[in-house]
Formats: structure tokens, C-alpha cells, sequence
């Protein structure tokens, strides 16, 4: 899997979340020619009792493989206090997640493809679906627009202002 593949990612924070956000996004624009900003989201913690999330998508355009993808966002975490030795539903700095990568379906170099949270999660559907609307799911082949208006989950989420590079990529309804 080493041509040129359109890739999803899902970023995450709820301790120091702007500048947490701002590390990934700066990472990912050294990284990657282009970025695909979703607005910025704020939620509540899911699966723990925490403090709220910061999150949003990113899609890329790349020749790395899952693999390589998978071993730089985990060494970004790392280097900025992420800890893979504690359990999962806990305050996290930086969380990055691959969504998909083209339509790849399965679990290359032991990653899941694509990502279940994108239909389990609001915070990871409604990011999606505002910058990939006409994409299909690789799996049930609805759009991410359509999967977002479907969603029948109760989690609360909603958009925030945020401004990254001195540029607003986030507005709050």
C-alpha cells in the first residue's frame, strides 16, 4: 500500500486542548502537502468520567503505508505525554486515529480499516461528514452525510471557535 491514498484522521484532546490541537495540526502540516480541516468540536467525555474533548477530522493525501501512518501519530502522542501503559478512557493530551485510508477494509499492519468509531461516535461522524459528505463508508457504502443523518446516538457535542495558525478553521454556532 504505498500509492498515493486519501486518509482520515481523527484528533483528540481534553487536557490543554488547544495547544494539544495546534501540536497536531502543526505535525500534520509539516507532514502533508494539504490539509482538510474540519471545524473543531467540543463533547463530552465518552466511556469515562472526564473532562470535555476537544476533536475534529483531517484528510491527507499520502504515499506512507497504514503502518508508517500509524507509527509517526503514535511517537507524536508519545512526544507529547501520551501513555500507552494506562487505561484507555482517561484524560488524554493527543489522540490520533486513522479513519480510513482509500478504501481499504481490514486491519493492515494491525490497524482497523475502517475505523468503527466512525459509526459509533458523533464526535468522529459529524467532523467526517462535514468535509467528506459524498464519501462512502468502504463498508455499508452510505455516505458520511447520510451516516450523520442517521445517527441516532445521545452524545452532545456541538462547534467551537478555534483559530489555528491565525486563521479561524472553527466557528461556534
Amino acid at each position: 500500500m504505498s500509492a498515493r491514498a486519501r486518509v482520515y484522521i481523527s484528533i483528540g484532546s481534553n487536557t490543554d486542548r488547544s495547544h494539544y490541537i495546534s501540536v497536531a495540526l502543526d505535525a500534520l502540516s509539516e507532514w502533508f502537502d494539504a490539509l482538510t480541516i474540519s471545524p473543531v468540536y467540543e463533547s463530552e467525555a465518552v466511556g469515562f468520567d472526564g473532562s470535555p474533548f476537544y476533536n475534529l477530522v483531517v484528510g491527507v493525501d499520502t504515499d506512507w503505508s497504514v503502518g508508517e501512518l500509524s507509527r509517526r501519530f503514535k511517537q507524536l502522542e508519545a512526544d507529547h505525554g501520551r501513555r500507552r501503559d494506562e487505561p484507555r478512557f482517561r484524560a488524554q493530551t493527543l489522540d490520533l486515529d486513522i479513519l480510513t485510508y482509500n478504501e481499504v477494509v481490514g486491519e493492515p499492519d494491525g490497524v482497523e480499516l475502517p475505523r468503527g468509531e466512525i459509526l459509533r461516535n458523533a464526535f468522529v461522524l459529524w467532523p467526517l461528514s462535514d468535509i467528506a459528505p459524498d464519501d462512502r463508508h468502504p463498508v455499508f457504502g452510505k455516505t458520511y452525510r447520510e451516516l450523520w443523518q442517521s445517527y441516532s446516538g445521545d452524545q452532545k457535542l456541538w462547534p467551537i471557535d478555534f483559530t489555528w495558525q491565525g486563521k479561524r478553521i472553527s466557528r461556534a454556532l
